[in-house]
Protein backbone atom coordinates (compact mmCIF):
# COMPACT_ATOMS: atom_id res chain seq x y z
CA UNK A 1 0.00 0.00 0.00
CA UNK A 2 1.18 3.79 -0.49
CA UNK A 3 0.42 5.98 1.50
CA UNK A 4 1.46 9.63 1.27
CA UNK A 5 0.46 12.19 3.92
CA UNK A 6 2.52 15.31 3.13
CA UNK A 7 0.69 18.51 1.95
CA UNK A 8 -2.61 17.03 4.09
CA UNK A 9 -3.38 14.24 0.80
CA UNK A 10 -3.10 10.47 1.33
CA UNK A 11 -3.32 7.84 -1.64
CA UNK A 12 -3.73 4.36 -1.10
CA UNK A 13 -3.94 1.35 -3.71
CA UNK A 14 -7.45 0.40 -4.84
CA UNK A 15 -8.66 -2.26 -2.20
CA UNK A 16 -10.73 -4.18 -4.80
CA UNK A 17 -10.29 -4.37 -8.04
CA UNK A 18 -12.26 -6.03 -11.14
CA UNK A 19 -13.82 -6.35 -14.26
CA UNK A 20 -17.59 -6.61 -15.11
CA UNK A 21 -18.95 -8.09 -18.87
CA UNK A 22 -21.10 -5.61 -20.22
CA UNK A 23 -23.97 -7.22 -22.42
CA UNK A 24 -22.31 -6.69 -26.06
CA UNK A 25 -19.24 -8.64 -24.37
CA UNK A 26 -16.63 -5.98 -23.68
CA UNK A 27 -15.43 -5.48 -20.05
CA UNK A 28 -15.20 -1.96 -17.98
CA UNK A 29 -12.32 -2.16 -15.29
CA UNK A 30 -13.10 -0.53 -12.08
CA UNK A 31 -10.90 -0.48 -8.63
CA UNK A 32 -12.92 0.27 -5.38
CA UNK A 33 -11.85 2.18 -1.99
CA UNK A 34 -13.66 2.33 1.18
CA UNK A 35 -16.37 -0.25 2.64
CA UNK A 36 -17.71 -2.67 0.44
CA UNK A 37 -21.45 -1.80 1.54
CA UNK A 38 -20.75 2.28 1.63
CA UNK A 39 -22.73 4.76 -0.01
CA UNK A 40 -21.68 3.97 -3.66
CA UNK A 41 -19.78 6.69 -5.28
CA UNK A 42 -18.80 6.08 -9.55
CA UNK A 43 -15.04 8.58 -10.49
CA UNK A 44 -14.78 9.38 -14.10
CA UNK A 45 -11.11 10.06 -13.97
CA UNK A 46 -9.37 12.78 -15.70
CA UNK A 47 -7.20 12.24 -18.79
CA UNK A 48 -5.40 9.44 -19.86
CA UNK A 49 -5.33 7.89 -16.00
CA UNK A 50 -6.80 4.48 -14.91
CA UNK A 51 -8.97 2.70 -12.15
CA UNK A 52 -5.48 2.53 -10.07
CA UNK A 53 -6.06 6.36 -8.86
CA UNK A 54 -8.39 7.18 -6.49
CA UNK A 55 -8.28 10.21 -3.97
CA UNK A 56 -9.80 10.71 -0.56
CA UNK A 57 -8.77 7.83 0.99
CA UNK A 58 -8.79 8.82 4.88
CA UNK A 59 -12.60 10.81 3.71
CA UNK A 60 -14.01 7.29 2.15
CA UNK A 61 -13.96 5.23 5.33
CA UNK A 62 -14.71 8.41 7.63
CA UNK A 63 -17.87 8.56 5.45
CA UNK A 64 -19.03 5.82 4.57
CA UNK A 65 -18.50 5.89 0.92
CA UNK A 66 -17.51 2.85 -1.17
CA UNK A 67 -15.72 4.95 -4.12
CA UNK A 68 -15.66 3.05 -7.74
CA UNK A 69 -13.27 4.49 -10.62
CA UNK A 70 -13.98 3.47 -13.98
CA UNK A 71 -11.69 3.02 -16.68
CA UNK A 72 -12.85 4.19 -19.70
CA UNK A 73 -12.93 1.79 -23.10
CA UNK A 74 -9.29 1.67 -24.63
CA UNK A 75 -8.19 2.57 -21.12
CA UNK A 76 -6.17 0.69 -18.17
CA UNK A 77 -8.01 -3.02 -17.78
CA UNK A 78 -11.40 -1.60 -20.52
CA UNK A 79 -12.21 -3.13 -23.59
CA UNK A 80 -11.49 -0.36 -26.30
CA UNK A 81 -14.46 0.86 -28.55
CA UNK A 82 -13.58 2.44 -31.26
CA UNK A 83 -15.92 5.38 -32.78
CA UNK A 84 -17.44 5.31 -28.87
CA UNK A 85 -19.93 8.16 -27.82
CA UNK A 86 -20.42 9.84 -24.75
CA UNK A 87 -24.07 8.01 -24.94
CA UNK A 88 -22.28 5.00 -25.40
CA UNK A 89 -20.40 5.53 -21.91
CA UNK A 90 -23.31 6.66 -20.30
CA UNK A 91 -24.87 2.98 -21.25
CA UNK A 92 -21.75 1.85 -20.06
CA UNK A 93 -22.29 3.18 -16.66
CA UNK A 94 -25.92 2.14 -16.43
CA UNK A 95 -25.08 -1.39 -17.09
CA UNK A 96 -22.14 -1.65 -14.71
CA UNK A 97 -24.62 -0.34 -11.86
CA UNK A 98 -26.49 -3.35 -12.53
CA UNK A 99 -24.17 -5.97 -12.29
CA UNK A 100 -22.07 -4.53 -9.61
CA UNK A 101 -25.45 -3.79 -7.70
CA UNK A 102 -24.47 -0.22 -7.42
CA UNK A 103 -28.88 1.24 -7.51
CA UNK A 104 -28.38 4.70 -8.58
CA UNK A 105 -24.74 6.01 -7.48
CA UNK A 106 -23.87 9.50 -7.03
CA UNK A 107 -20.70 10.70 -9.58
CA UNK A 108 -17.93 12.69 -9.48
CA UNK A 109 -16.40 13.52 -12.87
CA UNK A 110 -12.63 14.92 -12.52
CA UNK A 111 -10.41 17.15 -15.67
CA UNK A 112 -11.17 15.51 -18.60
CA UNK A 113 -13.64 12.95 -17.00
CA UNK A 114 -16.07 15.91 -16.57
CA UNK A 115 -17.97 15.55 -19.32
CA UNK A 116 -18.59 11.90 -19.34
CA UNK A 117 -19.73 12.75 -16.07
CA UNK A 118 -22.43 15.35 -17.11
CA UNK A 119 -23.38 13.09 -20.24
CA UNK A 120 -24.57 10.47 -17.18
CA UNK A 121 -26.45 13.08 -15.93
CA UNK A 122 -28.06 14.46 -18.58
CA UNK A 123 -29.52 10.95 -18.67
CA UNK A 124 -30.45 10.82 -15.51
CA UNK A 125 -28.40 7.49 -14.37
CA UNK A 126 -27.11 9.63 -11.45
CA UNK A 127 -29.02 11.23 -8.80
CA UNK A 128 -26.26 13.59 -7.69
CA UNK A 129 -22.79 14.79 -9.29
CA UNK A 130 -19.81 16.41 -8.41
CA UNK A 131 -17.87 18.24 -11.24
CA UNK A 132 -13.91 18.68 -10.11
CA UNK A 133 -11.60 21.02 -11.67
CA UNK A 134 -13.79 19.73 -15.10
CA UNK A 135 -12.87 20.16 -18.77
CA UNK A 136 -14.48 22.70 -20.08
CA UNK A 137 -16.24 22.89 -23.15
CA UNK A 138 -14.34 25.01 -25.32
CA UNK A 139 -15.28 24.29 -28.63
CA UNK A 140 -17.76 26.13 -27.80
CA UNK A 141 -17.85 29.46 -30.46
CA UNK A 142 -18.19 31.58 -27.71
CA UNK A 143 -15.03 30.34 -25.73
CA UNK A 144 -12.86 31.16 -28.70
CA UNK A 145 -11.45 34.69 -27.77
CA UNK A 146 -10.49 33.35 -24.17
CA UNK A 147 -8.19 30.60 -25.11
CA UNK A 148 -4.60 30.78 -26.07
CA UNK A 149 -3.70 30.97 -30.00
CA UNK A 150 -1.99 27.84 -30.01
CA UNK A 151 -5.04 25.72 -27.93
CA UNK A 152 -7.86 28.07 -30.02
CA UNK A 153 -6.25 26.47 -33.19
CA UNK A 154 -5.94 22.95 -31.72
CA UNK A 155 -9.78 23.16 -30.74
CA UNK A 156 -10.77 24.20 -34.52
CA UNK A 157 -8.60 21.48 -35.77
CA UNK A 158 -10.41 19.27 -33.44
CA UNK A 159 -14.23 20.54 -34.46
CA UNK A 160 -13.00 20.24 -38.27
CA UNK A 161 -11.11 17.28 -38.57
CA UNK A 162 -11.88 14.82 -35.73
CA UNK A 163 -10.53 11.76 -37.05
CA UNK A 164 -7.34 14.15 -38.10
CA UNK A 165 -7.68 15.31 -34.57
CA UNK A 166 -7.72 11.64 -32.98
CA UNK A 167 -4.39 10.71 -34.89
CA UNK A 168 -2.77 13.86 -33.34
CA UNK A 169 -3.76 12.84 -29.53
CA UNK A 170 -2.48 9.24 -30.55
CA UNK A 171 1.12 10.71 -30.47
CA UNK A 172 1.47 11.17 -26.55
CA UNK A 173 2.08 8.90 -24.35
CA UNK A 174 1.89 8.23 -20.43
CA UNK A 175 5.60 10.84 -19.81
CA UNK A 176 4.00 13.47 -22.30
CA UNK A 177 1.48 13.69 -20.06
CA UNK A 178 3.16 13.58 -17.33
CA UNK A 179 5.23 16.23 -18.51
CA UNK A 180 2.17 18.33 -19.93
CA UNK A 181 0.40 18.15 -16.38
CA UNK A 182 3.26 18.89 -14.58
CA UNK A 183 4.23 21.53 -17.10
CA UNK A 184 1.18 23.68 -17.03
CA UNK A 185 0.21 23.21 -12.98
CA UNK A 186 1.40 26.05 -10.38
CA UNK A 187 3.65 25.54 -7.32
CA UNK A 188 0.72 24.78 -4.98
CA UNK A 189 -0.32 21.55 -7.48
CA UNK A 190 3.16 20.44 -7.78
CA UNK A 191 3.25 20.34 -3.97
CA UNK A 192 0.71 17.28 -4.51
CA UNK A 193 1.89 15.69 -7.67
CA UNK A 194 5.22 15.72 -6.91
CA UNK A 195 5.73 14.15 -3.53
CA UNK A 196 7.38 10.79 -4.93
CA UNK A 197 4.30 8.69 -3.28
CA UNK A 198 1.74 10.74 -5.32
CA UNK A 199 3.68 10.57 -8.41
CA UNK A 200 4.79 7.16 -8.36
CA UNK A 201 0.54 6.90 -8.13
CA UNK A 202 0.08 9.25 -11.00
CA UNK A 203 2.78 7.54 -13.15
CA UNK A 204 1.15 4.33 -12.48
CA UNK A 205 -2.16 5.40 -13.38
CA UNK A 206 -0.61 7.05 -16.51
CA UNK A 207 1.17 3.63 -17.57
CA UNK A 208 -2.32 1.37 -17.05
CA UNK A 209 -4.21 4.20 -19.15
CA UNK A 210 -1.72 3.32 -22.02
CA UNK A 211 -1.53 -0.34 -21.57
CA UNK A 212 -3.53 -0.44 -24.53
CA UNK A 213 -1.91 2.04 -26.49
CA UNK A 214 -3.28 5.68 -26.93
CA UNK A 215 -6.34 5.06 -28.94
CA UNK A 216 -8.50 5.45 -25.62
CA UNK A 217 -6.92 8.76 -24.61
CA UNK A 218 -7.12 9.86 -28.30
CA UNK A 219 -11.05 9.05 -28.39
CA UNK A 220 -11.46 10.70 -24.79
CA UNK A 221 -9.79 13.80 -26.18
CA UNK A 222 -11.68 14.61 -29.16
CA UNK A 223 -15.06 13.70 -27.81
CA UNK A 224 -13.87 16.30 -24.77
CA UNK A 225 -12.67 18.84 -26.74
CA UNK A 226 -15.01 19.10 -29.17
CA UNK A 227 -18.78 20.23 -29.53
CA UNK A 228 -20.56 18.63 -26.85
CA UNK A 229 -23.82 16.26 -28.31
CA UNK A 230 -25.90 16.82 -25.30
CA UNK A 231 -27.86 19.51 -23.44
CA UNK A 232 -26.63 20.48 -20.16
CA UNK A 233 -30.04 22.69 -19.21
CA UNK A 234 -31.68 18.85 -19.40
CA UNK A 235 -29.98 18.16 -15.96
CA UNK A 236 -32.60 18.32 -13.40
CA UNK A 237 -30.03 16.75 -10.72
CA UNK A 238 -28.22 18.65 -8.02
CA UNK A 239 -24.79 19.49 -9.54
CA UNK A 240 -21.52 21.02 -7.78
CA UNK A 241 -18.78 22.03 -9.43
CA UNK A 242 -15.42 22.84 -8.00
CA UNK A 243 -12.48 24.75 -9.01
CA UNK A 244 -9.38 25.73 -7.29
CA UNK A 245 -8.78 29.46 -7.82
CA UNK A 246 -4.96 28.95 -9.28
CA UNK A 247 -6.26 26.31 -11.70
CA UNK A 248 -5.51 27.91 -15.05
CA UNK A 249 -6.03 24.96 -17.41
CA UNK A 250 -9.54 23.64 -17.27
CA UNK A 251 -11.31 26.32 -17.90
CA UNK A 252 -11.15 29.60 -18.97
CA UNK A 253 -13.09 31.46 -16.40
CA UNK A 254 -13.22 28.46 -13.83
CA UNK A 255 -16.26 27.05 -14.31
CA UNK A 256 -18.51 30.12 -14.06
CA UNK A 257 -19.97 29.76 -17.65
CA UNK A 258 -20.38 25.49 -17.17
CA UNK A 259 -22.17 26.09 -13.64
CA UNK A 260 -24.40 28.85 -15.41
CA UNK A 261 -25.24 26.16 -17.90
CA UNK A 262 -26.68 23.48 -15.56
CA UNK A 263 -29.73 24.60 -13.35
CA UNK A 264 -29.55 25.11 -10.03
CA UNK A 265 -25.73 24.09 -10.28
CA UNK A 266 -23.07 25.51 -7.45
CA UNK A 267 -19.89 26.49 -8.03
CA UNK A 268 -17.14 26.39 -5.14
CA UNK A 269 -13.61 28.37 -6.04
CA UNK A 270 -11.45 26.66 -3.34
CA UNK A 271 -8.43 29.32 -2.48
CA UNK A 272 -4.79 28.11 -2.58
CA UNK A 273 -4.89 25.27 -5.24
CA UNK A 274 -5.64 24.45 -8.51
CA UNK A 275 -6.35 21.56 -10.60
CA UNK A 276 -5.34 19.26 -7.88
CA UNK A 277 -8.15 19.94 -5.46
CA UNK A 278 -10.22 16.81 -6.07
CA UNK A 279 -7.10 15.61 -3.62
CA UNK A 280 -6.36 17.80 -1.49
CA UNK A 281 -10.27 18.77 -0.46
CA UNK A 282 -11.87 15.60 -0.73
CA UNK A 283 -13.66 15.46 2.17
CA UNK A 284 -15.75 18.40 1.90
CA UNK A 285 -16.76 17.33 -2.13
CA UNK A 286 -17.73 13.81 -1.33
CA UNK A 287 -19.77 15.04 1.98
CA UNK A 288 -21.49 18.42 -0.79
CA UNK A 289 -22.24 15.32 -2.94
CA UNK A 290 -23.55 12.48 -0.15
CA UNK A 291 -25.78 15.58 1.04
CA UNK A 292 -27.34 16.70 -2.16
CA UNK A 293 -28.54 12.78 -2.59
CA UNK A 294 -29.98 12.76 0.53
CA UNK A 295 -27.24 11.17 2.52
CA UNK A 296 -25.98 12.36 6.23
CA UNK A 297 -22.90 11.88 7.27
Amino acid sequence: MAIMEDVNVRIDDPHRLGESRLPDGRTLGWAEWGPPDGVPVLLCPGAATSRWLGFGADAVDALGVRLISVDRPGLGASTPAPGRTFSGFADDIRHLAGLRGLGSPVMVGNSQGAPFALACAVEGIVPALAVVSGADEIAAPERAGELPAQLRELVATTVRDPDGAERIFAGLGPAAMWDMVTAGSPPCDLAVYTTPAFEAAYRRALDEGFGQGPAGYARDTVLAMGRWPFDLGRITVPVDVWYGEQDTGHSPDRGATLTARIPGAVRHLVPDIGGAVLWTHAEPILRALLRNAGVTR
